[in-house]
Formats: C-alpha cells, structure tokens, sequence
C-alpha cells in the first residue's frame, strides 16, 4: 500500500512522499505537488508575469523535479528544492523571450471592484514595474518580500551567497522605488488621488536607474 494512502495515518512528510515516490509509489508526487503547487504557482506567475509562460515553467519545472527526484539529497528542504527547480525553469524562459509580454494581475490579486480602482492601478504599476527590474533582482525580491521566504533558503534557492541576495534585494528595492515614483509622476496630472496609494518600499536609498547596476547582482 502507498504511503500517501495509509489508512488512520497522519498526513506524509514532504521527505517521506518524495522518497515514496523515488520507491515508485503512483500517487505520492501527486500529493506533494497538490500540497505545494499554489505556492510554486504563485512564484512562477510573479517572475515570468505572464500566466501562459508561467504555466508552461510550472510544468517544466514538475516534469523535471518528478524525473530527477532521486537527485534530492536532503540538504535542504523539499519545498527548497520544488522551488529551486521551478526558478530555474523560470529564469531559462525569461532569458529565451525575445520580447516581455505585458503584465496581467495574477491570481493572488484581489478581484476588481468599482471602488478599488487606485488599488488595482498600484498593483499594475508594481508588477510592470517588477517585470523591468533584471531578472537577478527580480527574482529575489519576489521570494523575499513578496513569498517571505528566509533570505538563506533564497540564497539556496538560486546557488548564491546570502549577501548577494541582500544585494540584489536592496538594489531591487532602490530601482523599483525609482520606477514607481517615476509612473506616479506620470499619471499624476490625470489621477492625483493615485498618491496616497503609491506602495512603501523598505530600505530604500536614494533611487538609481536600474540600468546602471551591476548586471543586475
């Protein structure tokens, strides 16, 4: 009997289920990847901003954690590993587009109402505003600020040092502030109410073009 269909048993580790799986259980992966798939769903649409690409990274990233499992080592956690993978998959379609896509809202968004229309204008600014940042700090900023993940599991998450993410971190936060700023002096003649909106940005310094940084480290 599978692990993940135990009568009376507690609900699997996500150790256990992938293991399960390497021993060739048929439904284990499917109960991690149910378990975890909004979460990896919700970053994917974040990085790429465009939910047919980020459906398609989704899914590269699953037929390639699925397949290569048993390359899981246990150095980190398996949610480190599941996000590592759909990342990188992310990364690869963003450096292959020829042309960025516009940026819709994406499913974490609250729906439209009448009475939210500063509201969703700000969230248009911010994620059109992130999809101009390098791809480097994008990525950063979203797993750190935007999923609160720990700046460690991130730096794992993307095989570099933590200070390079508080880098990439920091210098994202600066260009970003810079662009919102810049997208709220231009509506500003045609929506003044817009400015009681425009997002905090923490630990901002003064502003640079993110074009002048480094690459994007």
């Amino acid at each position: 009997m599978s692990v993940s269909h135990v009568p009376g048993a507690g609900e699997p580790d996500d150790r256990t289920l992938l293991q399960a799986h390497v021993d060739g259980d048929p439904h284990a992966f499917g109960v991690l990847v149910h378990r975890h798939r909004d979460r990896l769903w919700a970053v994917a649409l974040r990085t790429l901003g465009d939910r047919e690409e980020a459906a398609d990274a989704l899914q590269d990233g699953l037929i390639s954690a699925f397949r290569n499992a048993a390359s899981y080592r246990g150095d980190a956690a398996v949610t480190t590993w599941l996000h590592r993978i759909v990342v990188n998959a992310c990364l690869d379609r963003v450096r292959r587009r020829q042309a960025r896509p516009a940026v819709p809202l994406g499913d974490r968004d609250v729906p439209y109402r009448r009475d939210d229309q500063a509201l969703v204008d700000t969230r248009l600014d911010v994620n059109a505003a992130l999809a101009s940042l390098p791809e480097a700090q994008r990525a950063a900023l979203i797993l750190v600020d935007m999923e609160d993940i720990p700046v460690a599991e991130v730096a794992q998450l993307l095989g570099v040092a933590e200070g390079t993410i508080k880098s990439r971190c920091s210098r994202g936060r600066t260009a970003l502030a810079h662009l919102l700023r810049e997208r709220l002096a231009e509506t500003a003649g045609s929506s003044g109410s817009r400015t009681g909106n425009l997002p905090v940005v923490p630990r901002v310094a003064s502003p640079t073009s993110p074009q002048s940084q480094d690459g994007g480290e």
